[in-house]
């Protein structure tokens, strides 16, 4: 049976360190949420208090209705996924998927008939009598994930289940970890640092740094209207511009140097003329040669990487830009090119001059501490 899982304002700290200072966070029945950030910025830390790993400074954690801050970590019915994987080297593929059973009570006859169930579900079922030194990492995973599962726990939790895997061997397990999650409705908890990863996998995702939470949304939310500035770098890339909005006659526009564009989705209380940062994504930009409307800027690089190519450009300023194009038969724009940049003024996102603030409409930010 999977939990919702509650979180009111959980403090972590080591010795004088506080590492969470005032956290809260819902975690729906049966989603699949993503704890994301870079390193040492809390989410293992908060992971492990769910897991009952490390102690609680303040705050209460509920499963349901039933508060676990002083429960046992065996009694949470919690399947755990590591790093590295900590599945046992001299047990077969079966015993390994057996071992949370050997406590449940369980008759011989329901051990099997479940052990069989997940290693055919993760698709190890050939694999059961090999040892771990003779499977690959991503069997090794898949057997660590069926471990997991066996026990029919609340909550899943995982912790940088794919960081020893190569490339290819993370896409194919994300795909096989998200799909066997939706099988099955469990809750589950998962840390990772790899933007690209929380967005494959996740229902919704929280944004996390210095042990606080910056932005809670589906990966559309945040992708495309981040709340703050850490959250519009942190995600994908950003190319950030000092500018200016402007209001003249009910109409806002931005201003970088010499060149306005007309911004339509302002909020209403932020339409005043005031210094702001401007974030700019790599596929947000327009290059056009033939035009001078636009900012004025110089090509000095182009990758080709097939469908699109990528131009990393010097503004007249100085500044220096990426941006990401779709690849057009027989046609790279040359280094040395002038060019001028328009905008995709519906995608770029506005933010307050410290960065602390998206002041377009359309930000969705389920953060419970803002």
């Amino acid at each position: 049976m999977s939990v919702n899982i509650t979180i009111k304002n959980a403090k972590k700290q080591f010795g004088d360190n506080v590492v969470i200072p005032d956290l809260s966070v819902d975690i729906n029945k049966g989603e699949f949420f993503t704890l994301l950030g870079p390193s040492g910025c809390g989410k293992t830390t908060l992971l492990r208090m769910i897991a009952g790993f490390n102690t609680i400074e303040g705050g209460e954690f509920y499963f349901n209705d039933e508060i676990i801050n002083n429960l046992d970590p065996a009694k949470r019915n919690i399947g755990m996924v590591f790093q590295n994987y900590a599945i046992f080297p001299h047990l077969t593929v079966r015993k390994n998927v057996e071992f949370g059973l050997q406590n449940k009570n369980l008759s011989k006859k329901e051990i099997n008939e479940r052990t069989d169930k997940f290693l055919k579900l993760m698709q190890i079922y050939e694999l059961a009598e090999r040892l771990p030194d003779k499977l690959s990492g991503g069997q090794q995973q898949r057997v660590a994930l069926a471990r997991a599962l066996c026990i029919q726990p609340n909550v899943l939790l995982m912790d940088e289940p794919l960081s020893n895997l190569d490339a290819k061997l993370r896409l194919e397990m994300r795909t096989i970890i998200k799909n066997i999650q939706n099988k099955i409705g469990i809750t589950t908890v998962y840390v990772t640092h790899d933007q690209e990863e929380a967005m494959a996998v996740s229902d919704r995702i929280a944004v996390m740094n210095f042990g606080e939470i910056q932005h809670i949304g589906t990966p559309q939310n945040i992708y495309q209207r981040p709340a703050n500035l850490f959250v519009a770098v942190f995600i994908g890339r950003s190319n950030i511009f000092d500018g200016e909005l402007l209001v003249r006659e009910d109409n806002t526009f931005i201003k970088f140097g010499d060149t306005e564009f007309k911004i339509n989705n302002v909020k209403k209380e932020y339409r005043h003329n005031q210094k702001v940062l401007v974030s700019v994504r790599p596929e947000e930009f327009i290059m056009n040669t033939e035009s001078n409307s636009g900012i004025e800027a110089f090509v000095e690089e182009s990758i080709f990487l097939g469908l699109n190519t990528h131009y990393f450009i010097k503004l007249k300023d100085g500044q220096e830009i990426e941006s990401i194009q779709e690849s057009m038969i027989g046609e790279i724009i040359d280094p040395g090119t002038k060019i001028s940049l328009d905008i995709n003024t519906e995608k770029v996102n506005i933010f307050t001059e410290d960065g602390s603030i998206n002041i377009l409409e359309g930000v969705k930010n389920d953060c419970i501490n803002i």
